[in-house]
């Protein structure tokens, strides 16, 4: 599995982490509470983790092609949510 991370600078992580595990939990298995959810999708697996100062999140795919695709979407999603605010996704790959 490879995997990246990206930690997204918001005072409203946990609002964000779960509208997408409420928008995604019709389609994919989803568990959630306000501080940690997990969402897996068919190109992967997202894990979230929300404070007061970010939301934490943790991507994993079979193959690069896929985790990109995964990075794309998971972002494209919660910037849909957060229109009000400009976040920054800086994905970072393991090594």
């Amino acid at each position: 599995m490879l995997t990246s991370r990206a930690d997204v600078a918001t005072e409203h992580a946990s609002r964000y982490l779960q509208q997408l595990c409420k928008h995604w939990s019709h389609k994919f298995p989803v568990e959630f509470d306000p501080r940690h959810g997990a969402i897996q999708l068919s190109i992967g697996r997202t894990v979230m983790d929300a404070d007061e100062k970010a939301l934490h999140i943790a991507l994993a795919a079979d193959d690069s092609a896929a985790l990109e695709r995964l990075e794309t979407v998971v972002a494209d999603h919660i910037k849909r949510f957060a229109f009000r605010e400009e976040l920054s996704f800086d994905w970072q790959k393991a090594a």
